[in-house]
């Protein structure tokens, strides 16, 4: 560690005079502070945010917790823990904010005055009932053996036992933990116990690993509790996505499924004020992580159970009630931007509350308007106050203003581009800061991951467009075939069909940059991860000479050894039809596999892969950047030890960001 970290001292400064003081660089990437939304006070004046900030050379960073007037003012810092701070929510009579650190629950002050720890045992997230006498937690609880619990005179063994598949999730090994949700009385600042297990099976809510406290919720009458959660273990949980919504009643500790009739995922409840109704995110079709989100709502008086979202060609995701519990508030996205809508429950109309090139995710919303967290292309996260008549916003906190004003950024521009099909495609294209028309730039094909995730309006911090061009690169991001917010249609034609027209919507869209007389046709590369990264590795076989460089970052290469070694069988079985070994051999195996093309490479790529990536496991970039150097074809590979699907910690991101551009100046300059 000493070694890598003098390394990296000593690198700073050549990278510092071969970038302009005014752009963005790795390390001032990594200088831009993350904002977080939390809570809304109950009286709606007061908002409640995170901001994280990293110490590169310290390769840490910590998460403090500010607030700051709902109707504009100066945002006050109430926590300076050397820690992340997280989950921070107001205590529903307002007279103090709760939140976590290192575990524990703490309570202070609105003002951050009197901080003290609440409780005497860690939980991985927590909620107040609404009543304020109870509150609710998750927390990991031992379900499955351990080798040491097999052989416990062994206790330096290193092995694992594993009989059953889901032995290991994204980057995480199984180790017989699972979430549980308990809850506990709780008395003017004190939990009295550790609480009630309304679980106490080998499940998990939230679902791991990226659930959150949103899968949860408490009635408004304090009474029950309901909560989201896959009932499904080994095997079986590998093969399916029928989550459910269980409700449980604290008096008499029973659960009831409230979405038995469901096949696909069920998440995301939310009541009515009044307890009424229920709704959540539903999900039609088993095994399809991408279907369409729809809104449905529960009558708990009539039983009846309505569709929200039916006729909505887009996911209608986030839902909550509005405060007067007349509106439904949710978030969708509309041609690769996420716009903020209400439906009125009394005239049964959807309206669109916000329009314009950003992106709008969680919220909460309080009398006339709604505070919300808002990104660009060219602005990290900051908190906006929407005026929900109007749709205009304003911006509350001003995390990173300063730094950004300082910075020369790139233009980014959008483009509808014929497909080979006749369909219209959107494609952002992100220009060099300073760009001159009457110069020629080399561009970037950047190819999205998912394969159904929009390219939209995000500040990346690991795939940034505005660090990209800041070399002077121009970059091409296509909306392709299988990327939401464009109808379901689009959205689908993805699965079973990879190399087919998303392939070719990727031609389709560098082929229409470097007709202009500023895009440099000598000098294009192509870039992504994941899905992005089987993308790049499959038009490297099929680009017909187009490109001079390819990155791929944690790509797919051979899908037959992928299919064999990835965790969740359910997304492969959607997305390219099955296993290999089915009679017939599903068409993917036959044409849409990258390594099938590695015979026609002769072009410079760089593979990265991180050794923790479960769900597309090394082997995949091995295999590619052998194929490379057996072929004498210029190749490089770039290995993280510690990292998984993505590369999160401060100084191996801002290694791979240095290596990400000394590889396309080898190559396209």
């Amino acid at each position: 560690m000493k070694k890598i970290t003098t390394l990296f001292l000593l690198l700073i400064g050549p990278v510092m005079l071969i970038y302009g003081q005014n752009v963005i660089t790795p390390e001032k990437l990594w200088e831009l502070e993350r904002v977080s939304l939390m809570d809304l006070s109950p009286d709606g004046e007061l908002v409640l945010f995170g901001v994280a900030h990293y110490d590169v050379a310290e390769n840490k960073g910590q998460q403090d917790l500010y607030t700051i007037p709902a109707d504009g003012g100066t945002a006050r810092k109430i926590t300076a823990f050397e820690s992340f701070e997280i989950n921070g929510q107001f205590r529903p009579d307002g007279e103090k904010i709760g939140f976590l650190r290192n575990g524990y629950l703490w309570e202070m002050n609105t003002d951050g005055t009197d901080k003290r720890k609440v409780s005497d045992f860690t939980m991985g997230g927590f909620k107040y009932s609404p009543t304020g006498n109870h509150i609710l937690y998750f927390k990991e609880v031992q379900f499955g053996k351990t080798t040491e619990d097999y052989h416990p005179d062994l206790p330096h063994a290193e092995a694992r036992i594993i009989d059953d598949l889901m032995y290991r999730h994204w980057d995480t090994w199984y180790e017989g933990k699972h979430r549980n949700i308990f809850f506990a009385e709780y008395e003017d600042g004190k939990i009295k116990g550790e609480g009630k297990n309304i679980m106490d099976e080998p499940y998990d809510s939230p679902m791991k690993p990226f659930g959150s406290m949103s899968q949860i919720a408490w009635s408004p009458d304090g009474k029950s509790i309901v909560y989201t959660c896959k009932k499904e273990f080994g095997k079986d949980y590998t093969m399916t996505t029928n989550s459910n919504i269980y409700r449980y009643d604290l008096e008499s500790g029973e659960t009831e499924n409230l979405t038995p009739d469901n096949d696909g995922y069920d998440r995301e409840p939310a009541f009515s004020p009044n307890g009424r109704y229920l709704i959540w995110n539903s999900q039609e079709r088993d095994g399809f992580e991408s279907d369409r989100k729809r809104i449905m709502m529960h009558d708990f008086e009539t039983g009846e159970r309505v569709e929200i979202s039916e006729g909505w060609d887009r996911n209608a995701d986030n839902p909550q009630f509005s405060r007067d519990g007349n509106k439904i508030i949710f978030t969708s996205g509309v041609h690769a931007t996420f716009q903020i809508f209400e439906y009125d429950l009394n005239r049964g109309e959807k309206r669109q509350i916000t329009d314009g090139i950003h992106n709008y995710y969680n919220f909460f919303q309080h009398g006339d308007f709604i505070i919300s967290a808002k990104s660009t292309m060219s602005m990290p996260n900051e908190i906006f106050r929407v005026d929900m008549s109007t749709g205009e916003d304003r911006q509350l906190s001003q995390v990173n203003t300063e730094m950004l004003n300082q910075l020369d950024l790139g233009e980014v521009k959008s483009e509808w581009v014929e497909t080979t099909d006749g369909k219209q495609m959107l494609v952002w294209m992100i220009y060099p800061p300073g760009f001159d028309p009457d110069k020629k730039y080399p561009t970037i094909l950047y190819c999205q991951g998912g394969p159904q995730s929009p390219v939209s309006q995000f500040f990346s911090y690991r795939w940034n467009f505005q660090m990209m061009v800041s070399d002077g690169y121009i970059v091409v991001a296509p909306n392709r075939r299988g990327l939401p917010s464009f109808g379901r249609e689009w959205n689908d034609q993805i699965s079973e069909n990879w190399g087919g027209q998303a392939m070719d919507d990727y031609l389709s869209a560098i082929d229409h940059a470097a007709e202009k007389p500023y895009v440099d046709e000598d000098r294009l590369g192509a870039v992504g991860a994941s899905f992005g990264g089987y993308s790049v590795f499959w038009l490297a076989g099929n680009h017909e000479g187009r490109f001079k460089s390819f990155i791929s970052h944690c790509g797919l290469f051979n899908l037959e050894s992928w299919y064999a070694t990835t965790e969740e069988q359910f997304f492969a079985n959607w997305d390219v039809g099955g296993p290999f070994w089915e009679d017939p051999v599903p068409e993917s195996y036959l044409k849409h596999s990258p390594h099938l093309y590695a015979g026609n490479w002769d072009t410079p790529i760089l593979v990265i892969h991180g050794e923790r990536d479960y769900r597309v496991p090394i082997g995949e970039g091995i295999q590619a950047f052998h194929t490379a150097q057996l072929q004498d074809i210029k190749s490089r590979f770039l290995y993280f030890p510690d990292e998984g699907h993505w590369v999160l910690q401060p100084q191996n991101s801002v290694l791979w960001h240095r290596e990400f551009i000394r590889w396309l100046d080898e190559t396209l300059k």
